[in-house]
């Protein structure tokens, strides 16, 4: 056998596990795994040096989550303009500062199940260009307690950006359960509020662009751990969170009236109580415990509708991933063909009204529906046709203590 040598480091194919030949050249195994890692190393580096990105028009984004998404006109709007105004902030030259961009972040108000983190998702999935990650405050506390420091929502950052820093200083993050770290009490907090207030502190350089160093496995950081400096000036904040009795807040704000005889324009009709969340701002959310600091760099604040029988029912029959066509993939992968009588959807929306719960309920009152039947179908082989009417409904409601619950 003919001994070959490698063209670049000279080994010889008896020392190499494979040589490939070219014309008038060779090269061996190791040189090609060398020359694969300096090519994707010169990927990155470019990928990241970067500026361009295609921007996506705030229709086009906003039509992308009507697919998924029912409702929440507004809020959707909100989300598409700041994506959009956000990609214009990346794309802008580091020559024209003669008008720097300030990023807006938002904060999201809602209540349970009316769609807050699954816009986030949704926004995630096939649209947006730059790295995105859902964090949850509630776990957050204040430097030197136990829980996790504020650096850790840069932490999942950077794993969603695969630890490309320069990547994961473009993206976005979803802040979810933003009302877990409001203060206890409406006056600056004597004692340690580890969980609020203090966190609240630690965010405010965060949100509006500082230098941080991140500890790139998360937890707590230490001396001797080695850190990744990340600039969060272009990373966009989400905020979102239910608010519990909030509604309190503002309908006090809205209905105070002056003592005194009434005037002219006193005598207009009062706000009603039904979705008071709409009249929302600045002053009630520092009301219910956040320091104005912290509203200030969190200038966008908007609301979402509470879900209505109508837009429960369009919920779960609509969007492309809709519950019943989520039941319909599971049967059908097990060869039945399943169908819910239309009188079954209207008994379950009615249900999941009584509960509160909003579209989490929806789910809820399905699976008691459906549990049974996805228990013995895969093994009937010979059931090919599953139709769920209203009698089943009820019977299988019926025998669950999920239907003694009435929430008022």
């Amino acid at each position: 056998m003919e001994k070959l040598y490698c063209s670049f480091c000279r080994r010889s194919n008896d020392s190499v596990v494979m040589m490939i030949s070219g014309h008038s050249a060779h090269i061996c195994d190791k040189c090609i795994e060398q020359a694969i890692l300096l090519v994707d190393k010169d990927k990155k580096s470019s990928s990241s040096q970067a500026t361009s990105f295609k921007s996506i028009p705030p229709k086009e984004i906003k039509a992308h989550l009507d697919q998924y998404v029912i409702g929440q006109d507004a809020t959707k709007k909100i989300l598409s303009v700041a994506v959009y105004n956000h990609y214009k902030r990346l794309t802008q030259p580091v020559e024209d500062s003669s008008v720097l961009i300030e990023k807006s972040n938002i904060v999201l108000v809602g209540e349970t199940g009316t769609g807050k983190t699954y816009l986030a998702r949704t926004l995630a999935r096939d649209i947006l260009q730059v790295p995105f990650c859902i964090v949850d405050a509630t776990v957050l506390t204040e430097a030197g307690y136990v829980g996790e420091d504020v650096e850790s929502i840069l932490t999942r950052l950077l794993q969603a950006a695969d630890y490309d820093v320069a990547a994961a200083e473009k993206g976005i993050v979803y802040v979810d359960e933003i009302d877990k770290i409001a203060r206890k009490g409406d006056n600056p907090s004597i004692t340690r509020d580890v969980s609020g207030e203090g966190v609240q502190q630690a965010l405010l350089k965060l949100l509006e662009g500082t230098i941080v160093n991140v500890p790139p496995q998360g937890g707590r950081k230490h001396p001797d751990q080695k850190m990744i400096q990340m600039n969060t000036e272009n990373i966009l904040f989400i905020c979102g969170g239910a608010f519990g009795g909030i509604e309190e807040i503002i309908g006090k704000r809205l209905n105070t009236k002056q003592l005194g005889f009434m005037t002219s324009s006193s005598k207009e009709p009062r706000v009603g109580k039904s979705n008071l969340l709409q009249y929302i701002a600045a002053p009630d959310l520092k009301a219910y415990g956040f320091i104005p600091e912290l509203l200030g760099r969190l200038p966008i604040v908007s609301h979402l509708d509470p879900l209505d029988s109508v837009t429960l029912k369009r919920i779960l029959t609509e969007p492309k991933n809709a519950l019943t066509k989520q039941y319909e993939k599971l049967f059908e992968m097990d060869g039945v063909k399943l169908k819910f009588a239309e009188e079954t959807i209207d008994y379950i929306v009615q249900k999941a009204s009584e509960l509160k719960l909003g579209a989490r309920g929806l789910r809820a009152i399905c699976e008691i529906i459906i549990m049974d039947s996805m228990f013995e179908i895969p093994s009937q082989k010979k059931m090919k046709r599953l139709v769920f009417d209203k009698a089943y409904a009820v019977e299988k409601l019926s025998k669950s203590k999920l239907d003694m619950l009435k929430v008022a």
